[in-house]
């Protein structure tokens, strides 16, 4: 599998994000949105960096058990119940996603919504990955 991520000089500089991720592989996974749920069903983390945290581990370990790794991630998607609060704290949140997730960085999107399914949830994380 190859990836190739794309950033134009014409955009502005992508910071935590590629423009345009190029794939080439022979399985694709398509990752179910992870909150900040624990083991026993329960949402965990009082704050947004908090519940961050877990919901990417939640979806980097859904990824891994596909036999993927952070590299193979092509999209990611951010729902975020504030984003006022997403980008108060994207300087924290970016330095989780490097201990996590490395930089790599896949295509991604914030979108603020309304609320999530689990309704303590402030952030859910969705994804699109190659592997070979």
């Amino acid at each position: 599998m190859t990836t190739e991520r794309v950033n134009p000089p014409e955009l502005s500089p992508p910071a935590g994000f590629s423009h345009a991720v190029v794939a080439t592989g022979s399985r694709a996974v398509f990752l179910a949105g992870q909150t900040a749920l624990d083991g026993d069903g329960k949402v965990v983390g009082d704050t947004l960096p908090e519940q961050f945290t877990r919901a990417l581990t939640n979806l980097l370990t859904a990824l891994r058990a596909a036999g993927g790794t952070p590299a193979d991630l092509a999209r990611v998607t951010v729902y975020a119940t504030d984003v006022a609060a997403y980008r108060i704290h994207a300087r924290e949140l970016g330095r989780v996603w490097r201990r996590l997730a490395g930089t790599d960085y896949p295509a991604m999107a914030v979108v603020e919504v309304v609320r999530l399914w689990d309704e303590q949830a402030m952030v859910e994380l969705d994804g699109f990955a190659l592997l070979p």
